[in-house]
This record gives structure tokens, sequence and C-alpha cells, in this order.
């Protein structure tokens, strides 16, 4: 009725061909892996790691537990991020600052408005000229 163990005596030993098609088949795995999981994985670290290098004092940031701020003070490890004011009645006091480290920080929503003034004219050299 189940002659499985007659039939695979019947194959024959498997030959070179079968082992390159194995190499080949966990070859092109690899690429596959390689190209759709570790590849964009390095590359999303990568653009962290610059969006946490580039954090300055105003940017509106989001952390890993969802606080959404604004960036008081940056310092080596931490940022002291503002959440918000505290409200008592109708007095507000100062903003509320929480102390976190720079990896939790996920997303910049907006940054801070920097001017140069070196890239301005100033009026005195409009008026001059």
């Amino acid at each position: 009725m189940f002659n499985l163990i007659s039939t695979a005596h019947a194959a024959g030993p498997a030959g070179p061909e079968a082992a390159m098609g194995n190499i080949i088949f966990m070859v092109a795995l690899f690429a596959i892996f390689y190209f759709f999981l570790i590849r964009p994985q390095q590359k999303q670290a990568k653009a962290h790691k610059e969006m946490v290098a580039n954090l300055g004092r105003g940017d509106s940031v989001v952390t890993n537990g969802g606080l959404v701020g604004r960036i008081h003070r940056v310092e080596e490890e931490v940022i002291l991020l503002e959440v918000g004011d505290v409200e008592v009645g109708n007095r507000t006091f100062r903003p509320v600052r929480l102390r976190v480290r720079r990896t939790s920080v996920i997303e910049v929503t907006a940054k801070a408005n920097v001017s140069l003034d070196k890239d301005k004219p100033s009026t005195t050299e409009e008026s001059q000229g």
C-alpha cells in the first residue's frame, strides 16, 4: 500500500547539481533578506542618528513615550523638553520642563526659525548704496 521507502531508494543519490541549486537558493534568499530587511533598517537608523545629532533649541519634537514639546536646552546625552505651562486658576506659571534622552526623540515636527544676520543685508548698507 505505502511503498515510500522503495520509491526513495529508486530515486538514487543527489548529484552535485542539487547541491549547486541549494547554494544558489540560499544566496538568493540572503540577497532578498538584505535588500528588503537589513538595508532599509540600516538607512532608517542612520537617518535617526543624523536627526538626533541635529537637534537644537526651539525644535518641536515627539518622543518615544508620546510626549510632544519644544526643546529648551540641548546637552550631550539629554535634552530639556518644555511640554507645557502650569495653569492654576487664571494664573499661568513657567513651563514644565522634563529631562529626556536624546535618542528617545523619534520625530522633529518643526525646526526652530534660525535667522542668520550674515545672510541678510543690513539696512545701513542698502541706504548707502
